[in-house]
C-alpha cells in the first residue's frame, strides 16, 4: 500500500478491515460474553433526573490520571461557558471503566461517556446500548468522511464523536541518549545491540508494565505487524486466520527473545510507572501511545522524542502502526438528551480541539479545522509519522471482538510474560477459546 497523498485517505486508512467488514450478527453474537468480561460493578452515572430544559449535563470520563483530567475540566468549562450548560463529570479509573463499560451502560449511565473508535464502539451501538448521534453529525465540521466513518454502526448511523487520536512508538529521552551516543536503531539486530550497551551503562533497556493487560497488546501488535504485515493481522484480529499458525509462533518466539531486555516484574508495574523510569533516566526506551508524555513535566517536554519501531523482515517494512481514535458517545435514553446533543456538538467542534491543543501535549486532535500551531515538536513529528504509514491499526483490543481480548487474549499474554516456555500449548489454548467465541 502506498504512503497517504491526504489526510483523508490517512483517515480512511483508520478504518481498519476488521471494523469496517463486520455485521450486525457477528456483534450481536458475543453480546452474551460481554456482560462476563466486563465485571460484575456497577458505574455509577451522576446525572440527575433532570429534563432537557436544565442546565445540567452528566459526563462519564475515563480520563483519571492527573493531566487529561484537568484538560478535560478545562474543555467542560469551556462548553459552560459557550452553552450556560453545567457539566457534572464522574471520573472513573480508566481500567475500571473499561471493565465495567456493559454494566454500567445498562444501568443508569452518564449522559455523555467518553470511548474508542472501532469494533468496541460497533459492538455497543449494535447491542442497542448507545444512543443515535446522527443528528450531532449534521452540525459537525472539520471531519473527514473517514472519520464519520469510524463514528458509524452497522446500521450506518453514527454513534460516537472523535476527539482524538495517537500513534505508538518507542520513546526516549534525547539528554540520555545524547549522553550515551546512542543511535535510533533501524533494524531488530540493531535493537537488540542498543539494549546491550544500555545494560552496560546501568540503565533498563525497555520499560515494561502489564499489570492492566493491554500495555503488552501494543507489544505484540507492532511485533506482528512488523513480522506478518497488516493483511495478516488485521486478519488474525477478525478471526480468519490461526494462532497456531507458524506465522503467530514466529512473533511469540521473536517476542520470548526481547524479553531479558524488558523491565522485570511487569505484571506489577503501571504504564504510568514504566513510564516514569524513563522519565527519571532509569530506563532508555518504552514503547507506548504518544500519552506518555503525560508523565513527563512541562518543562521535559522538549527532551522527549521517539522513533518508529525497527524493521524485522525487509520484505515487510517498517510503515505500519497502532493509531487508535479516541472520543464520545451518547447513552441509550440520557437524562437530558438535548443537552447531551449540544455537549457532543462541542467536544467534537474546532473550539474544543483548541482547547485541547493549548493544554494537553500527548493528543493529536482530530477536528481538522483546530489551531495546531501550538503543538509541540513531538506531537508535530507525531502527525508525521502518522501521515507518513501505509497502514493503520487501532490497537488489538478495538480490532477484534471486546470479550476475546478481555477474557482470552488478557491472560494469555500475562502467562507468556510471567513464563515464556509453553508457546505452542499457549497458541493452541488461544485458538480453542476464538474459535469458541467466534462461532458462538
Amino acid at each position: 500500500m502506498s504512503r497517504p497523498r491526504s489526510q483523508a485517505e490517512y483517515l480512511a486508512r483508520l478504518v481498519p478491515p476488521s471494523v469496517a467488514g463486520l455485521h450486525r450478527r457477528a456483534l450481536l453474537a458475543g453480546a452474551a460474553g460481554a456482560g462476563a468480561l466486563l465485571g460484575t460493578g456497577l458505574l455509577a452515572g451522576c446525572g440527575t433526573d433532570s429534563g432537557a430544559d436544565a442546565k445540567t449535563v452528566s459526563l462519564g470520563s475515563n480520563q483519571s490520571d492527573p493531566k487529561p483530567k484537568d484538560v478535560i475540566a478545562k474543555v467542560m468549562d469551556g462548553f459552560k461557558t459557550s452553552s450556560g450548560v453545567e457539566v457534572a463529570i464522574n471520573t472513573v479509573d480508566h481500567n475500571t471503566f473499561q471493565e465495567n463499560i456493559n454494566n454500567y451502560l445498562q444501568g443508569k449511565p452518564d449522559d455523555v461517556f467518553m470511548w474508542f473508535a472501532g469494533y468496541r464502539m460497533r459492538f455497543f451501538a449494535a447491542k442497542g446500548l448507545t444512543g443515535d448521534v446522527s443528528d450531532v453529525w449534521g452540525k459537525l465540521s472539520g471531519y473527514s468522511d473517514a472519520f464519520k466513518k469510524a463514528s458509524t454502526g452497522d446500521d450506518g448511523k453514527q454513534y460516537f464523536v472523535p476527539s482524538s487520536y495517537y500513534p505508538w512508538a518507542v520513546f526516549y529521552r534525547k539528554s540520555v541518549w545524547q549522553q550515551h551516543g546512542y543511535q535510533v536503531p533501524q533494524t531488530l539486530d540493531e535493537l537488540t545491540t542498543l539494549a546491550g550497551q544500555m545494560k552496560k551503562d546501568g540503565l533498563v533497556p525497555i520499560a515494561f508494565a502489564d499489570k492492566d493487560g493491554w500495555p503488552a497488546m501494543g507489544t505484540f501488535d507492532i511485533l506482528n505487524l512488523r513480522i506478518n504485515g497488516y493483511q495478516f493481522h488485521v486478519d488474525l484480529m477478525a478471526g480468519k486466520e490461526a494462532w497456531t499458525s507458524d506465522k503467530v509462533k514466529t512473533v511469540f518466539d521473536t517476542w520470548a527473545g526481547l524479553l531479558p531486555i524488558h523491565q522485570p516484574d511487569a505484571l506489577g508495574r503501571t504504564w504510568q510507572e514504566a513510564a516514569q523510569s524513563v522519565q527519571q533516566k532509569k530506563s532508555g526506551m518504552y514503547l507506548l501511545g504518544l500519552f506518555v508524555a503525560q508523565q513527563f513535566g512541562d518543562d521535559e517536554q522538549d527532551d522527549l522524542d521517539f522513533f518508529t519501531f525497527p524493521e524485522i523482515d525487509s520484505t515487510v517494512g517498517a510503515k505500519a502502526l497502532d493509531a487508535p481514535i479516541d472520543g464520545y458517545m451518547m447513552a441509550r435514553k440520557p437524562k437530558s438528551p438535548a443537552n447531551a446533543r449540544k455537549l457532543l456538538e462541542w467536544v467534537g467542534s474546532k473550539d474544543a480541539a483548541d482547547i485541547t491543543v493549548k493544554n494537553d501535549p500527548s493528543t493529536l486532535v482530530a477536528n481538522t479545522g483546530a489551531d495546531t500551531s501550538g503543538y509541540t515538536a513531538l506531537q508535530r513529528k507525531a502527525a508525521e509519522l502518522v501521515g507518513s504509514a501505509t497502514e493503520i491499526a487501532q490497537f488489538l483490543d478495538r480490532d477484534t471482538r471486546p470479550d476475546f481480548a478481555s477474557t482470552v487474549i488478557i491472560p494469555a499474554f500475562q502467562q507468556f510474560i510471567k513464563d515464556p516456555k509453553d508457546i505452542g500449548g499457549l497458541l493452541t489454548s488461544i485458538e480453542n477459546q476464538k474459535k469458541s467465541i467466534f462461532t458462538s
